[in-house]
């Protein structure tokens, strides 16, 4: 498990954490931050956090004076971003790029129009919409990938593989 901690004035702490090592209450905070984007309600993040979350998938926590105010899931099958403070959220794919470099993935994002700039800011490259496909999830989106080490004629992603 990573740990970086700041001794500025924001008083900030980062950890990645693999899911079966997290706690009841981890859990719920990253539920309740989740649902100020995605607003289905607690329950439903909740329900959603067991149903899709695999217990080996690495969440990547941003805590300021000890609250959870960023947070990542990175998954061999997606990666989602929620984090809306710029430097915070430079600071979290900073980190996510460390921890897909350190483990070995090639990784794969779905992201709006909006997000493309940041993320190619953040090394990512975005993929031709004719070379790939997400073979059990219908998106209108981009497909992005970083730490990718082969080059393919088509890739072909899952969602929930």
């Amino acid at each position: 498990m990573k740990h970086y901690h700041s001794t500025n004035e924001n008083n900030f702490i980062i950890k990645s954490v693999i899911s079966k090592k997290l706690t009841n209450k981890e859990i719920k905070q990253i539920c309740l931050l989740k649902d100020k984007q995605w607003k289905h309600g607690i329950n439903s993040q909740l329900k959603y956090f067991k149903n899709n979350i695999k217990k080996f998938d690495y969440h990547n926590l941003l805590y300021i004076q000890s609250k959870l105010v960023g947070y990542t899931v990175l998954r061999k099958r997606t990666c989602k971003i929620e984090s809306k403070k710029k430097k915070l959220s430079n600071l979290m794919m900073c980190f996510n790029n460390t921890i897909i470099k350190e483990l070995g993935f090639f990784s794969f994002l779905i992201c709006n129009n909006h997000l493309v700039n940041f993320y190619k800011k953040n090394n990512w490259k975005i993929l031709n919409k004719n070379f790939f496909s997400v073979e059990d999830h219908k998106f209108f989106e981009n497909g992005m990938v970083f730490n990718n080490k082969i080059s393919l004629d088509k890739y072909f992603f899952y969602f929930n593989k």
